[in-house]
């Protein structure tokens, strides 16, 4: 393998000093002749010299970067608020780094350790896991600043909330206007607050009704292989069976539904109305398309970016609260009872 090249190569090629190849190259060269800096610059492109950037960071004392930390880089909602955060870290001239902690605390804590080691300028956390004694421990006594989104009560100072009660209120008032009266619900045991805020929507919607309701909660993880899991405690209860409507707290949750659903031959909507919560792309690919809360997930990745370098620049700056909106997005795979 080709060794890569050093400002050592390039000085030499170039019958000048270190000290002027890295002057010149970092605008600061008009001391010498356009001969002499037209050479550097010809030598720089010979070689395809690319700047160890740890060692000049190291020099400035800004190494630009952020951390990223999500629970599964898989799931199209976590993807989509990455893109939000790159977006904003490009026009900023920030570094994104990105970990996927597996829905695991261990492996988080790890990271946030190897990030702090690393001089990281900020940490953007989008996990239900982290506990506020490694929020604590690892970056309130580094003096790291940090976001953490929509998960955790315990987590103060900056904030992006998204409206999850409103969002739960969109579920069950489309619901109950199709005729439904017989729900369930599918939603992790220990839920994250955002989560158990879409619950409590949903819940403060049904309490309206003046007629008799009934509501299950079956819990799963929120992931695929949880709403298939939980697709089988449906299909195997007689109580759970004779349900009209689901609420799977997320799109996962519901693409796992479909799978145990078809499998068994039971119909959407004809046998079960299903609504999901994120509205991710596979959404409209599916059949029948995904009725889903929509989040403006990119949105909130590109917020949470520009409040975490707006903290990054000015430590000492007011706290940071902004508020987004959600939307019920009508498809296919919820139905009127009279239609039945």
């Amino acid at each position: 393998m080709k060794k890569k090249a050093t400002i050592k190569d390039l000085a030499k090629m170039s019958g000048v000093s270190i000290t002027a190849v890295s002057q010149i190259l970092n605008g600061k060269g008009q001391r010498f002749s356009s001969k002499t800096r037209q050479n550097v610059i010809l030598a720089k492109n010979k070689l395809n010299y690319i700047p160890n950037y740890n060692a000049r960071s190291l020099v400035k004392k800004d190494l630009k970067t952020i951390g990223i930390i999500v629970p599964d880089i898989g799931n199209s909602f976590f993807s989509t608020l990455i893109k939000g955060i790159q977006e904003i870290s490009k026009e900023e001239n920030f570094l994104p780094l990105i970990f996927n902690s597996s829905h695991q605390s261990k492996f988080e804590n790890y990271y946030l350790n190897k990030l702090v080691e690393r001089n990281i300028n900020g940490i953007i956390i989008a996990s239900p896991l982290i506990t506020a004694k490694a929020i604590h421990d690892i970056l309130e006594k580094n003096n790291i600043p940090y976001l953490v989104l929509d998960q955790n009560s315990f987590v103060h100072g900056d904030r992006i909330y998204v409206d999850d009660f409103q969002g739960g209120k969109l579920v069950a008032k489309h619901l109950i206007e199709l005729g439904h009266r017989d729900f369930i619900v599918v939603m992790p045991k220990k839920s994250p607050n955002n989560v158990d805020s879409r619950l409590q929507g949903f819940k403060n919607e049904l309490n309206k009704l003046r007629d008799s309701f009934k509501l299950n909660v079956i819990y799963s993880s929120l992931t695929k292989d949880g709403g298939y899991l939980a697709s089988k405690k449906i299909l195997n209860s007689k109580k759970l069976i004779q349900s009209t409507a689901i609420f799977a707290i997320d799109d996962e949750i519901a693409l796992g539904l479909y799978r145990g659903f078809i499998e068994n031959n039971i119909k959407i909507p004809e046998d079960f109305s299903i609504v999901g919560y994120d509205d991710i792309e596979i959404d409209n690919y599916i059949f029948p398309k995904l009725t889903s809360v929509k989040q403006p997930t990119k949105e909130i990745g590109i917020q949470a970016a520009k409040l975490l370098i707006k903290r990054i620049n000015n430590p000492k700056k007011n706290e940071q609260f902004i508020k987004l909106s959600v939307k019920l997005i009508i498809r296919n795979s919820t139905k009127s009872l009279a239609h039945y």
